[in-house]
């Protein structure tokens, strides 16, 4: 409606919105002639003055106008302005004024498109008038269409009573109706093609004009204050967060958004705030947190309620501001920012709609950049065209497929896929997120957690169980961060690392051979949890409780206890384990899928560390990375119901597992392993893989380096498609859960569970999809046989 105070940027934008109007046949209109821009009267309410000089009306109100007027301009509006400079005569409006309409704008502007009034039921225009009197006198003044006119009957009564009085010449009347004629036919309404009105929503809101929306939104906010450089936030594991917004009922686009980069205490407050005492109990609920991002929320119910910061608001600011860092985020009219104290940092969206919303939180984060400028001046503070600006610090941000090359219909075909699968049983729900050139552009949750309970729907919250994800996803993280600090060696023996490999059949593997899976240790060890079974099935007390206690404090199911020693004798199993017996002509181990070699990279990166995996990946990876539902042991973060259920086992546990690692081998380590174990979300998961198709570069921060992620990812397998602990696309295209179009370049793996983590460098794209086939049963094998995952992926690259 108006795009600022700078007469040049209000022309050119405005004129290229004409021209796109144009381009399409709709008439476009410029309101309001000769310039509303500069007062403080609502002309629905009365009669605005403007006190321009001449020159003031020239050089800055009357430019834009002149010109669109030279482009082609098809319509203008007349306003209910009271300019004296133009028409002194008594409260007279512009739009009534013969001077103004067809002295100024036709006849030395040289307007020859439709001239329309701003509405006639207004009181600016209306006072003193009847409506039959305000409408003639429209019309003598010029304009050809009279809009939202009152009293019709008796206006048309009048105008012919006028012509016949010859005090309205039948020729002007004759030349409006022509001029709407011409417009008329300019706009193809001659050959009227009906609107299907059923599909006009569609029709309108297509996904090329959403991408745009997004696209105008992330360019429009305005980063107006950034002391100390605090945005884009970079450390979230040091930071503690609260948003407190005003003028809002409940959650908006804004918190989800928020919420996805890091974990914030929520306060909202719908009314504006009035007292002391709402400011004391919003600083109470907030707390000890170190940054608060204050969102102030637009809520007016009518065009008349003007945007009001409260004094109670300029308290609460004030006393948040004292205690932490604050930043300020204004979602309403920029003219609100010269009554707003100082706070640490200071943006400015202009409107309150959820583009907006999640605009501005993937730019605290450095998900986005900062581009906007101030399109007017706040006195005394900022200037016409003020706006700071930031660079994106590598995270993932939010947006459209049509934004980063990619078809929204095309990508949609995945729902009736999975659709389809769970009303088959495949599996009771899954989650999906596809990211490409650093964008989150499908996230999607389906299904529910059982098929018992249909009302136990898949949220973005809900942990899975990542099986052997786990192995890229904990171990090799922690492997490719150790080798790049030069802390192992991959060439190097196990042994070198563990003496207690020494003198065992185990001395000579090598880290690598571990990574590639030609250690010649066996695929599984049945007999690690099996030894801890009675001859008729059941489960040693020696070893296992039902009730946990101080000695049997170790969680291997939700009602099932076992003693912490356990560990260290699965251990000493495996060490004593016996060995495959197939090698190739090289004398070399053939390649055997083993989930043993991966318990001891397990014991490795400890015996470097000097820490326990779980703790050491969450310090390092999860938690500076913002990935705060991923981990080892979820029950002690979580609870239950917020898990997906895995298998109802009847062979070892005699219980449903929910919670507690589904691997039977992981479960007798205590839910900590290096080849299972760990629980997460799609998004948590999309992070890391991102972070890792970034070349360990995320938020600013190198977590791998980039020679280590090349090194790793490199296919060292042929034959089996395998990189350094990486899953690679094989070459044939044949794959359980591989799309065919997936790139020689790209890289991930698959878990038991029915999950799967891929990313491909060459098309900049992270795919994730967790699942929960093995529910109730783990012998449930069709989302292999019927390729679910490769089918889904092979969508994306498709899209």
């Amino acid at each position: 409606r108006s795009f600022g105070e700078n007469r040049d940027n209000v022309t050119d934008k405005s004129g290229a919105y004409m021209k796109g109007l144009q381009r399409e046949k709709i008439i476009s209109t410029a309101k309001h002639f000769p310039g509303h821009g500069d007062t403080d009267i609502d002309s629905h309410y009365a009669l605005p003055v403007v006190s321009h000089s001449s020159e003031q009306l020239n050089d800055s109100d009357l430019y834009p106008f002149r010109k669109l007027i030279a482009d082609s301009l098809t319509g203008i509006i007349t306003g209910h302005l009271y300019v004296p400079v133009l028409d002194n005569t008594p409260l007279l409006a512009s739009s009534l004024s013969e001077k103004v309409v067809t002295g100024l704008l036709k006849n030395q502007m040289g307007f020859k498109g439709l001239v329309f009034t701003d509405a006639m039921n207004m009181q600016g225009v209306s006072r003193g008038r009847t409506p039959a009197e305000a409408n003639i006198k429209a019309l003598l003044a010029g304009n050809d269409i009279l809009l939202y006119p009152e009293s019709v009957a008796e206006s048309i009564k009048q105008i012919k009573l006028n012509i016949e009085k010859c005090l309205i010449d039948e020729g002007t009347i004759d030349e409006k109706v022509r001029k709407i004629l011409r417009a008329k036919y300019w706009t193809g309404l001659h050959k009227l093609k009906p609107i299907e009105t059923a599909t006009l929503t569609n029709d309108l809101v297509t996904a090329e004009s959403r991408s745009l929306i997004r696209e105008l939104c992330e360019n429009a906010t305005t980063l107006i204050r950034n002391e100390e450089h605090l945005l884009p936030i970079r450390a979230i594991d040091t930071c503690s967060f609260a948003t407190v917004s005003i003028g809002i009922n409940g959650l908006t686009a804004f918190h989800q958004t928020l919420d996805r980069y890091a974990q914030f205490k929520n306060i909202t407050v719908a009314e504006k705030l009035t007292s002391s005492q709402e400011v004391a109990g919003i600083l109470a609920q907030v707390g000890n947190v170190n940054t608060v991002i204050l969102s102030l929320h637009d809520n007016r119910k009518r065009f008349n309620r003007p945007f009001e910061i409260t004094p109670a608001t300029i308290e609460l600011i004030n006393e948040l501001q004292r205690k932490s860092k604050v930043i300020l985020c204004l979602f309403g009219s920029p003219y609100s920012l010269n009554v707003l104290p100082k706070t640490s940092a200071l943006i400015c969206a202009y409107e309150d709609m959820p583009e907006l919303q999640m605009a501005v939180a993937e730019q605290v984060f450095g998900g986005l950049p900062f581009k906007g400028k101030l399109p007017i001046s706040i006195e005394n503070q900022f200037g016409v065209g003020h706006g700071l600006t930031t660079k994106v610090i590598n995270k993932l941000t939010f947006g459209l497929p049509e934004q980063v090359g990619m078809s929204s219909k095309k990508l949609n075909l995945i729902d009736s896929i999975v659709q389809k699968a769970i009303k088959n049983e495949i599996f009771p729900g899954c989650q999906i997120v596809v990211a490409r050139k650093g964008r989150v552009v499908y996230q999607k949750n389906f299904g529910s957690l059982t098929y018992k309970d249909l009302t136990e729907k898949i949220q973005n919250e809900t942990l899975y169980d990542l099986a052997s994800v786990t192995k890229v996803t904990a171990t090799l993280q922690v492997i490719m961060f150790l080798n790049g600090n030069g802390a192992i060696d991959i060439k190097q023996k196990a042994s070198f690392y563990l003496p207690e490999l020494l003198n065992t059949n185990k001395a000579n593997i090598t880290i690598q051979d571990l990574l590639l899976h030609r250690s010649g240790m066996t695929a599984f060890y049945p007999t690690l949890w099996e030894r801890t079974r009675t001859p008729g099935g059941g489960l040693m007390a020696e070893y296992y409780s039902s009730i946990p206690d101080s000695i049997f404090s170790m969680q291997v199911a939700p009602k099932l206890f076992a003693k912490p020693f356990l560990k260290d004798s699965v251990w000493k199993w495996i060490i004593t384990s016996p060995l495959t017996s197939r090698k190739n002509n090289n004398g070399i181990y053939a390649f055997v899928y083993s989930d043993l070699g991966l318990v001891m990279l397990q014991k490795v990166v400890e015996k470097i560390t000097n820490q326990p995996l779980n703790e050491f990946v969450s310090q390092n990876f999860y938690e500076p990375l913002g990935m705060r539902m991923t981990g080892f042991e979820p029950l002690k973060r979580f609870p239950q119901s917020q898990i997906a259920p895995t298998e109802d086992d009847f062979r070892f546990r005699n219980q449903l597992l929910r919670g507690t690692v589904h691997d039977q081998m992981a479960a007798v380590l205590g839910g900590v392993s290096g080849h299972a174990g760990l629980f997460g979300t799609a998004f948590d998961l999309a992070v890391l893989m991102q972070m890792n198709l970034q070349s360990g570069l995320y938020g600013d921060r190198s977590y791998l380096q980039s020679k280590t992620l090349s090194e790793f990812t490199d296919l060292y397998d042929n034959i089996n498609h395998r990189g350094l602990g990486w899953d690679k696309a094989p070459l044939d295209k044949e794959s359980n859960y591989v799309a065919p179009s997936a790139s020689k370049s790209s890289f991930g793996h698959s878990g038991f569970t029915g999950t799967m983590v891929w990313a491909d460098p060459e098309q900049e794209l992270v795919f994730i999809f967790l699942s929960n086939r093995v529910y109730p049963r783990a012998d449930n094998n069709e989302l292999n046989r019927q390729k679910i995952r490769k089918t889904v992926h092979e969508v994306v690259y498709r899209a």
